[in-house]
């Protein structure tokens, strides 16, 4: 006759089991040694990742930040692509028009998701609508940064310096709408400093014109010019979080200058094509969040000035509904249209 077993065995047999279903990692790395199990057939070709915006920006870093381990937690090959044009529109709708299968993804951000479908008369995209949220990677400030050779300090330097000199300060976006658009666009309404507005095609043109001298200074994601603030060769006068954050924690928020207001946060997330089975979507989710919470990423990720989300599907879902609300309200207060 079987006795039944002591709970203590009971309970240690539990978790010998549990032990044993769970993926081995690699030592120091939180990478799973061996690709996660397959749901049914899926994955079982080449996943392709989408920026909507050229190589060498905050955008671009973040996808490559992942797609570089996709493979190897998903057991197959990963292809990231940089489809820029109209503000990160030409990316999201070639995304947006994909089969929803999990082949395609979209590494976006708040200007694509929140801004544009409001900014452009016909963006081509729902972001609702045409989107399944995957997962946010981080949340992060906009910066304003200076070369390092020049006379600006603090944003009270940048003031004065605006009401002296009326149109000659130039500021630089990403492009048409960006949050960094916005941002100087509330810092010349509200804040009163006169400043004249020049996009670009991405964050990494004008990143190259501001070393050059062609513009006064740049409003941008902290990841796109972090590299060249710790070369010496950028100084970040101030951040746009309510807190001072990762690798920017000496540099003032705007708050603290005086700004009352100015809180603004960015943030990178995976968007597939509505339809996507919810399944496929469950399995990327857990495949992107265990390479985000690398040791690794996690600081390449806190250098760039970022915080750490990597949270579910609804989270991203919840926070991008949030977000549309509210930059939509200012984009229709700047009165900004764009063809």
């Amino acid at each position: 006759m079987n006795r039944p077993l002591p709970p203590a065995f009971r309970m240690r047999r539990r978790q010998t089991l549990a032990l044993c279903a769970a993926p081995l990692l690699l030592p120091g790395t939180g990478y799973a040694a061996d690709p996660l199990p397959k749901v049914g057939d899926y994955p079982s070709q080449v996943i392709h990742v989408v920026s909507p915006f050229p190589a060498g920006g905050g955008n671009d870093m973040h996808m490559r930040l992942v797609t570089n381990e996709l493979a190897r937690t998903t057991g197959q090959p990963a292809v990231a692509e940089n489809k820029g044009g109209a503000g990160g529109n030409i990316g999201a709708q070639s995304v947006a028009g994909s089969k929803p299968d999990g082949y395609t993804l979209l590494l976006s951000q708040v200007s694509i998701m929140a801004v544009n479908p409001v900014l452009y008369k016909a963006p081509g995209f729902d972001p609702l609508k045409d989107f399944v949220a995957i997962t946010q990677i981080n949340a992060a400030p906009l910066v304003l940064v200076v070369p390092v050779t020049s006379s600006l300090r603090s944003m009270a330097d940048l003031r004065k310096m605006a009401q002296e000199h009326t149109g000659s300060v130039t500021y630089a976006s990403p492009g048409n709408g960006t949050l960094s658009h916005l941002l100087g666009v509330v810092l010349e309404k509200d804040a009163g400093i006169p400043m004249t507005h020049i996009p670009y095609r991405g964050a990494a043109p004008a990143l190259l014109d501001l070393l050059g001298g062609q513009v006064t200074l740049m409003i941008s994601s902290t990841s796109s010019v972090s590299g060249a603030i710790q070369q010496g060769k950028l100084r970040a006068i101030a951040i746009s979080s309510p807190r001072r954050v990762g690798h920017f924690r000496a540099v003032p928020t705007l708050e603290e200058q005086g700004f009352k207001g100015m809180q603004f946060e960015d943030w990178y997330g995976f968007f597939a094509p509505a339809g996507t089975p919810p399944e496929r979507v469950a399995y990327l989710n857990q495949a992107i969040t265990s390479i985000l919470r690398s040791r690794g990423v996690v600081q390449k990720i806190t250098d760039a000035g970022g915080e750490l989300v990597a949270g579910d599907a609804e989270q991203l879902a919840a926070q991008l509904r949030q977000d549309i609300t509210r930059w939509s309200r200012l984009v229709k207060l700047a009165g900004m249209t764009v063809e």
